[in-house]
C-alpha cells in the first residue's frame, strides 16, 4: 500500500466513468408507471462523487464523455458550476448522454430504468486518459461499471497504470448494477445482486492495484465471489492489501485495514445516524464523498467513517443524489448540532444551510436593468393612445439596448416580467445574465400574487435560474393586521421558492407617507427573518445615509451570513441621486449592485410611445443611460474624494 497522500498536487481526486441525467419522479409512493412529473439532476456515481467531494472542499475532476446535445451540456455545465474540473470531459458526436428514470415508491423500493445502450460515457477509451493530467492528482477513483465492456475496461486499466506511475492512490468503488452488466433485465434496474463468476473475475483482476475498496454487502459479494460476507472479504484480502470499506446502510460501516477478523464487529466500526430513510439511492455516493474528505486528508479512519455516515444520512433523507449531497458547512453543522428531527429534509436550519451553501452560480456583482414594470408602461401607452400590445415591442428594444451597453468586466442583470417581457426573457436567458421576475400584482397592498393563489405552480413553469422578485409595501410599525397579512403572504412565497428551488429577491418599500427612521428598513428585515423567511437577495430603496446601510448590513449578517446580498432600486431617481446612493454603500460589502429601471428607460419610453424616437434611437438611448448607471456603480465612493 502506498505512503500517505502526496500534498503538493493541485487535484485531490479524479473520478472516471458514469455521468448521466437522472429524471427523478416527483410523486412519491406509487409505481414508476404513475409518475406525472420529473426533476432533472446529474447522476452516475463518479459524477455524484466528484460533486460530493467538491462540495466538501476537495478539488475534484472527472473523466467522462457526454453526448453533443442539450443533456450533455447540462451535465458539463452543472459539474462546472459545482466546482468540478471538466477539462477531461469530451463530447461524443455519435452517441447520446446516458439517461436514468427513477421513482421513489418506499424506502426499500426505488424503481429505475437505465437508458445506456451505447451511451457516450461507455465510449471512454484508453486514448482519453492523459498521463500528465493524472499526474496532477493525489488519487483516482474507478468504478465497477467501467469494467463491463472491453473499451471502458481498457480505459480503467490505463487510468490505474497512470495513477500508479505518478504515485497517486487508487480507489475502487465496486458500483455493481447487474443490469449494466447484462445479467438482469431492463425492468430490474433496482436489482443490486446477481451472482456471476465472470463478473467476479473481471473485478478481481484490478483489486491488487487498489489502495481503497468500497462496497455494500452485495458489492463485496460480487467482488469476493461469495454471498458469505466474511468469506468474500477474505478472498478480496487474499488478492489485495487495500483498505476495505463495507457500507452497511443504517448500521453504518466497518473498515478493514489488515487481516479480516472472525466477525464483522471486530473491524473498525462506526454507527450510522438515526434518520428517516426517504430515498436510498445515492446514499452510498454521499457516504464515499464524506469518507474521502477525511481519507484524502489522512485523518483517522474513525473520522473518515463519521464523515461518510453523516453524509449518507443526509443524502438518504432527501430527493435526488448529487443535489442532496451536503456542503462542508452543512456537514460540520450536522456533526456538531445534530437535527431537531430524524426527517432531515424537514429540518429548517439544515435545509437553509444546504440551499445557501450549494448554490450553483456566484454573483459577485449585479448591474440590473429593471424593466419588469407593467402598470407604469400601460399608463404611458394609454397616454399616447398606443395599443398595450406594443409594450412587448418596447421591452424588446430595452433588452437589445441593454445588451449593447454591457462591456468587459460587467456582470449584467435584468428584472423582466412574463406578461409583456416574455420575448426579452427568452433573449437574455441564453447568456450569463442575472435574471429576476416579478410575482406580485402591481400596486397591491395587501400583497397579491399576479398569477393567483397557487404561486408554487407558477414557479414550476419557470426555467432554472430565474429569480422570484416580490415587492411588498411594508413598514415595521404598520397596523398589526396589515403587517401580519403581508408577512404571511411572503411566508407563502418563500415556501413555494423552497419547494421549487427558486431563489427569492425580496423588495421592501415602506408605504408612501410612512414615518422613516435610520433603522426602519433594518427593523423590517429583522421581522421577516423572525418569521423564518431567508431571502437569497434583498432589493432596497436608495439611501445616502451610511449609518442606515450599516444597520441593514449588520441585521442581515446576524441572521443569515450566507445571504447573497443587496441590490439597490432606483425609484425613478435622478442620476445625481443614484450616484449619492451608490457612494453611501461603497463600504457595505453586502451591497452587490443595483436594479434600476425608470431612471434608465422613462425618457426613451415617452419618446418612443410618443412617436418622436424610432427603434434605433430608443435602443441607443437605453444603452447610453444604462452605461451611465453602470459607471456610477463602478465608481462608487470616488465622487466625494
Amino acid at each position: 500500500m502506498k505512503e500517505a497522500a502526496i500534498t503538493d498536487k493541485p487535484l485531490d481526486l479524479i473520478t472516471m466513468g458514469r455521468s448521466s441525467v437522472d429524471l427523478y419522479g416527483e410523486q412519491v409512493g406509487g409505481r414508476l408507471e404513475d409518475m406525472r412529473s420529473f426533476a432533472k439532476y446529474v447522476g452516475g456515481c463518479p459524477a455524484n462523487i466528484a460533486i460530493g467531494t467538491s462540495r466538501l472542499g476537495l478539488s475534484s475532476a472527472i473523466i467522462t464523455r457526454v453526448g453533443e446535445e442539450q443533456m450533455g451540456r447540462f451535465i458539463v455545465e452543472t459539474l462546472a458550476h459545482e466546482g468540478v474540473d471538466v477539462s477531461q470531459v469530451t463530447t461524443d458526436p455519435d452517441r447520446l448522454s446516458a439517461l436514468v428514470i427513477l421513482g421513489i415508491r418506499d424506502e426499500a423500493t426505488i424503481p429505475h430504468i437505465f437508458y445506456r445502450t451505447d451511451c457516450a460515457d461507455m465510449a471512454i477509451s484508453a486514448d482519453h486518459i492523459d498521463p500528465a493530467f493524472v499526474a496532477r492528482a493525489r488519487a483516482v477513483l474507478v468504478s465497477g461499471t467501467h469494467m463491463s465492456t472491453p473499451g471502458v475496461e481498457n480505459a480503467t486499466r490505463e487510468l490505474i497504470r497512470c495513477a500508479t506511475g505518478s504515485g497517486a492512490r487508487v480507489i475502487f468503488d465496486i458500483d455493481y448494477r447487474p443490469t449494466l452488466w447484462g445479467v438482469a433485465q431492463h425492468a430490474a434496474g433496482e436489482n443490486r445482486f446477481v451472482a456471476d463468476d465472470k463478473i467476479t473475475a473481471r473485478l478481481q483482476s484490478i483489486v491488487a492495484d487498489c489502495d481503497l475498496i468500497v462496497g455494500t454487502e452485495e458489492e463485496i459479494h460480487i467482488a469476493g465471489g461469495s454471498t458469505d460476507t466474511l468469506l468474500a472479504l477474505r478472498r478480496i484480502r487474499d488478492l489485495s492489501d487495500a483498505t476495505i470499506v463495507l457500507k452497511r446502510g443504517a448500521l453504518g460501516c466497518v473498515v478493514f485495514t489488515e487481516d479480516i477478523p472472525a466477525s464483522l464487529d471486530e473491524g473498525i466500526s462506526a454507527e450510522g445516524f438515526a434518520v428517516e430513510v426517504y430515498n436510498t439511492l445515492g446514499a452510498g455516493d454521499g457516504f464515499l464523498s464524506g469518507f474521502l474528505r477525511g481519507w484524502l486528508r489522512d485523518e483517522k479512519i474513525e473520522t473518515c467513517c463519521r464523515y461518510g455516515n453523516a453524509c449518507g444520512a443526509i443524502v438518504v433523507s432527501r430527493h435526488g443524489c448529487a443535489p442532496a449531497s451536503p456542503s462542508w458547512a452543512e456537514l460540520s453543522d450536522y456533526l456538531e448540532n445534530g437535527s431537531e428531527t430524524p426527517k432531515l429534509r424537514l429540518d429548517r436550519r439544515l435545509a437553509h444551510l444546504h440551499r445557501a451553501t450549494t448554490r450553483l452560480r456566484t454573483w459577485p456583482e449585479v448591474c440590473a436593468l429593471a424593466f419588469d414594470h407593467r402598470s407604469q408602461l400601460e399608463a404611458i401607452a394609454d397616454r399616447y393612445g398606443v395599443s398595450r400590445d406594443r409594450i412587448s415591442d418596447f421591452k424588446t428594444l430595452v433588452a437589445r439596448g441593454a445588451q449593447r451597453a454591457i462591456g468587459k468586466g460587467t456582470i449584467p442583470g435584468a428584472l423582466i416580467d412574463g406578461k409583456y417581457g416574455a420575448r426579452s426573457l427568452s433573449m437574455l436567458s441564453d447568456g450569463d445574465w442575472w435574471l429576476a421576475r416579478p410575482v406580485e400584482k402591481p400596486g397591491s397592498m395587501p400583497l397579491e400574487f399576479e398569477c393567483g393563489e397557487n404561486i408554487a405552480l407558477e414557479l414550476r413553469t419557470w426555467p432554472a435560474g430565474h429569480i422570484a422578485k416580490c415587492l411588498v409595501f411594508y413598514h415595521p410599525d404598520d397596523p398589526h393586521e396589515l403587517r401580519t397579512t403581508q408577512e404571511r403572504r411572503i411566508e407563502t412565497l418563500y415556501a413555494a421558492c423552497l419547494e421549487t428551488g427558486t431563489e427569492l429577491l425580496l423588495e421592501i418599500i415602506p408605504p408612501s407617507g410612512s414615518p422613516s427612521a435610520r433603522d426602519t428598513v433594518a427593523r423590517a428585515i429583522d421581522n421577516f427573518y423572525g418569521r423564518g423567511v431567508f431571502p437569497d437577495w434583498w432589493k432596497l430603496p436608495p439611501n445616502d445615509d451610511p449609518g442606515a446601510w450599516e444597520s441593514i448590513s449588520q441585521t442581515i449578517k446576524r441572521h443569515d451570513p450566507y445571504c447573497r446580498g443587496i441590490v439597490i432600486l432606483g425609484q425613478e431617481a435622478s442620476p445625481e441621486t443614484l450616484r449619492k446612493g451608490f457612494d453611501a454603500v461603497a463600504r457595505i460589502d453586502l451591497c452587490k449592485g443595483f436594479a434600476v429601471g425608470r431612471s434608465i428607460f422613462q425618457g426613451p419610453a415617452d419618446a418612443w410611445f410618443g412617436g418622436s424616437a424610432d427603434d434605433e434611437a430608443t435602443m441607443s438611448a437605453i444603452a447610453d443611460n444604462y452605461r451611465q448607471i453602470i459607471a456610477f456603480w463602478h465608481g462608487r465612493g470616488t465622487s466625494a474624494r
